[in-house]
């Protein structure tokens, strides 16, 4: 293929038509020269760049942990009246209006500016965000504050992952990828000890919750000034016939520079594909997931797992932490803090180390022991608050108990929802259906994340914690919907997938049809 001139020529074209890459062995286009990446300078640039798009998920992070901290200053409840239940709800959904706003305009400015101006343009007005809810002077600021900030946050985090996807080198991209999440985690890490720090600075003292709010804006403030160093996504430049930009970017990142890399000619031809395919499930309805039993089955499944991800009380932790340690009776500022900041140091370290479980144990598996887990952990959880209340909080051990069961739940919490919902639904969804079947994810996950941000705060303060024995009710109904609705992918093919889901019967006319999605020329 030509490595001259602006666009491709038609031969061009039809010779990337002509050859399927998936057909080809990786063995036979990788470069093999014996050295690890670390020592190769290309490679060793083009990952630590990936920290830029990194931070959306950092940021992202540091927005749910902050909250929890700062209902656990004294100086930031006085300061607003110690908000409760709607109150309280609007602020942490604050951000969730924001993002609903930003739907319709993120994936526009993805499909026609490319990667880094959304993570630009989004990155800056999460920086006037955090001016805004730095400044705020009364409850309506604060809370507009917040809007500026999901609005910015959702078209930064909507561009990040994929620019992340499309410029990792091909052995790197599902380790770089899934490190995207955890990351969530070291944002709510950094922001749990920065407010457990600025509370000692004496109890008038507004700036204890201001410079939280204002360092917020820190690390898009990185991402405003340094994401034009990274390259554009090779796949954006060829959907916009820009050929020639795509093909140099791949071949000075994952090629070094060599002009006749055979990686290079094969991941050329892999993106030309991609996009044709994603062309044809364009013509897609959402209709079509009505249309057989497999669908059917496969819609039940990406309606489930965001619920799952949403509505098996972590909601509480996540944000309303600070209710939950009153209704123990640890009401003590630091304690609460402390609590916070070593919660999301676990949920980092955790979150880390079980990132590879999901191809040792399966999908499923995984599933099945994190919802057990959660559920025991939420039991006791339960009983220890109840006790704890009949002794009038007087046994510091119980509201101990309580505390530990508190990182049991997160623990298995993470090792089954946290990064392998996106992984399985993925390979549920065969590739006509699979951005739409995305969507309807993500409209299920705003949903119960709304639910979260009113629900949550308004059921502690009415009747504290006999409002957890509904999510262990909830975690109860998800074990059985697991266990004989969510079949395991682990290992098999996409036709294996369709065979488990469609049957010997809609088999054929499923291969045919993915045929002619994902290889129509």
């Amino acid at each position: 293929m030509s490595t001259k001139g602006d666009m491709a020529t038609t031969e061009e074209v039809h010779e990337h038509q002509s050859t399927n890459p998936t057909e080809w062995s990786w063995k036979t286009v990788l470069p093999n020269n014996g050295t690890p990446w670390y020592k190769q300078r290309h490679l060793v640039l083009l990952n630590l760049g990936m920290i830029i798009p990194y931070l959306s998920s950092t940021t992202n992070g540091y927005d749910g942990s902050m909250l929890n901290g700062l209902q656990s200053m004294s100086q930031w409840q006085t300061f607003f009246g110690s908000p409760t239940g709607t109150r309280l709800g609007s602020l942490s959904n604050g951000v969730i209006f924001g993002q609903i706003l930003a739907f319709p305009i993120a994936p526009w400015l993805c499909d026609h500016t490319g990667r880094r101006f959304p993570i630009f343009l989004g990155s800056a007005l999460l920086v006037i965000g955090a001016i805004l809810q730095c400044a705020a002077q009364n409850y309506g600021m604060f809370l507009a504050s917040r809007m500026v900030i999901g609005f910015g946050g959702l078209i930064a985090v909507e561009a990040s992952p994929m620019l992340v996807t499309e410029l990792a080198y091909p052995t790197h991209r599902s380790v770089l990828v899934g490190y995207y999440n955890n990351l969530w985690y070291l944002g709510a890490s950094l922001a749990a000890w920065i407010t457990y720090g600025t509370y000692f600075m004496g109890p008038g003292a507004s700036w204890a919750w201001r410079i939280p709010s204002l360092l917020q804006g820190f690390f898009p403030l990185v991402q405003v000034l340094f994401v034009y160093l990274l390259p554009e996504s090779p796949r954006y430049l060829v959907q916009k016939d820009r050929y020639d930009e795509a093909r140099k970017i791949l071949t000075k990142y994952h090629a070094g520079g060599d002009e006749n890399s055979a990686l290079v000619d094969f991941e050329m031809k892999e993106i030309i594909l991609q996009i044709q395919a994603s062309k044809a499930a364009s013509k897609t309805g959402y209709r079509e997931f009505l249309t057989t039993r497999g669908n059917m089955h496969r819609l039940f499944i990406i309606i489930i797992v965001p619920c799952m991800m949403q509505l098996s009380g972590n909601g509480l932790t996540s944000y309303y932490l600070h209710l939950i340690l009153n209704s123990i009776g640890l009401t003590s500022d630091p304690q609460q803090l402390r609590i916070n900041g070593g919660l999301s140091v676990f949920n980092l370290g955790v979150s880390v180390i079980l990132a590879s479980f999901m191809e040792i144990v399966g999908r499923r598996r995984l599933f099945l022991i994190s919802t057990v887990g959660m559920l025991t952990s939420y039991v006791i959880w339960t009983i220890l608050s109840a006790i704890n209340e009949q002794r009038e909080f007087h046994d510091t051990s119980l509201g101990t108990g309580v505390v530990v069961m508190i990182f049991m739940y997160q623990l298995f919490y993470n090792a089954g929802l946290n990064g392998p919902p996106w992984v399985y639904v993925t390979e549920v969804l065969p590739t006509h259906l699979r951005a739409k079947g995305t969507n309807i994810m993500q409209i299920a996950a705003t949903c119960a994340i709304l639910f979260n941000g009113y629900a949550n705060p308004v059921a502690m303060d009415a009747i504290s914690w006999k409002y957890y024995i509904v999510y262990c009710c909830v975690i109860a109904v998800e074990i059985v919907l697991v266990y004989f609705g969510f079949p395991e992918t682990k290992g098999r093919t996409l036709e294996e997938v369709a065979l488990i889901f469609d049957g010997e019967k809609a088999f054929g006319e499923v291969s045919e049809k993915e045929k002619q999605h994902e290889a129509e020329a």
